[in-house]
């Protein structure tokens, strides 16, 4: 794609300083070429915008004139996007139904649906407008897909289960198995059936290699808007609200309620029947057991404010081979002091 700054600035809603040129690309700072766009939010990287051969640079007000040209943003990282998905290349090659894929007789498939080879589509499935499956996935019986999902290969959504419209399934995503539900019996774990479901809302992307498991009686639930990273785990009865961000290698427990506009980082763990309230952070490899108030910024294992943590990880945990060896320096010159009473050599 080829596209003048003075086009792309109009079809952004942006202004740009400088003399128009042929945009072919987008890159980093250190990497781009004179025919490419670049960008700048992070401060650290501003000594790169003297070096920069990036023929624009998409920024803020405060670095304008600091390039030959500059497209200017009040909002980079969202504008950042809406560029990059003007170049982007859209995966796939395939168009229509392959006659290689499955597709049960009773399933409802809209004609603008693109359906890859080795697909299967279960009974009384429905898929909406405009939807992309690609090889190896799944799709349950009375499965529900909405509009404009893509389904990437080897995704699976298990029967029964509904997807609103814009959702993406990353590669090896995995709907709807079951959740983790045994019973302790005298001849061992007896396995309870997990006969509930798996609802995602509209604008929902589910990363590769995360599952979602599936209800126990009820309803595992995922709102609108929100973004799963790779790796995650879902337990049964989970419910997440709307505008998560829930970073690679999370784990949720079984029926935890999680508000809206909650950001749990990577490899944070949190236990069964917990509830964490809106707009809550809890740091990366963090411990949640139990309730997290509204809005708290939360770090540790077990969590602590954020504040806290930092405090103790930063400036005591460090220190403490040195406060060690004190202590048992101290431990020695207590016992010395013990042994020189009890010798009669120590007065009060």
């Amino acid at each position: 794609m080829k596209i003048l700054l003075s086009a792309l600035a109009e079809k952004l809603g942006l202004e740009f300083s400088g003399e128009d040129f042929e945009i072919v690309g987008v890159n980093t700072l250190e990497k781009a070429g004179p025919d490419e766009l670049s960008f700048l939010v992070n401060p650290k990287y501003a000594p790169q915008m003297e070096k920069t051969r990036a023929g624009c640079v998409l920024t803020s007000g405060s670095y304008v004139g600091k390039t030959e040209r500059t497209l200017l943003s009040s909002n980079v990282y969202m504008d950042l996007a809406r560029v990059v998905d003007l170049f982007a290349e859209v995966q796939g090659c395939f168009e229509g139904v392959s006659e290689l894929a499955y597709i049960h007789p009773d399933a409802t498939v809209d004609e603008s649906v693109t359906v890859y080879p080795f697909v299967f589509v279960g009974a009384q499935a429905h898929i909406g407008a405009g939807t992309v499956l690609f090889s190896g996935s799944y799709v349950g019986e009375k499965t529900v897909i909405g509009c404009d999902c893509i389904v990437y290969p080897n995704a699976v959504v298990m029967g029964g289960l509904e997807l609103g419209d814009n959702v993406i399934l990353q590669p090896g995503a995995v709907l709807g198995g079951d959740g983790y539900g045994f019973a302790q019996t005298a001849a061992g774990h007896m396995k309870i059936p997990q006969i509930g479901n798996v609802v995602v809302e509209d604008n929902v992307e589910i990363g590769s290699n995360s599952a979602i498991d599936r209800a126990a009686l009820d309803t595992t639930r995922i709102g609108m808007g929100t973004k799963i990273d790779n790796l995650v785990q879902v337990g049964h009865n989970v419910e997440i609200g709307q505008h998560c961000l829930v970073i690679g290698q999370v784990g949720i427990g079984g029926s935890t309620k999680i508000g809206n506009g909650v950001v749990l980082a990577g490899q944070v763990g949190v236990a069964d029947n917990a509830q964490i309230g809106d707009g809550a952070m809890v740091g990366a490899q963090s411990g949640v057991s139990g309730n997290v108030e509204p809005g708290s910024k939360l770090a540790g294992s077990p969590v602590m404010p954020a504040g806290t943590f930092l405090k103790a990880a930063g400036v005591c945990l460090p220190k403490l081979p040195e406060l060690f060896k004190r202590v048992k320096k101290l431990e020695k010159e207590l016992e010395s002091l013990r042994s020189s009473r009890s010798g009669g050599d120590f007065y009060e």
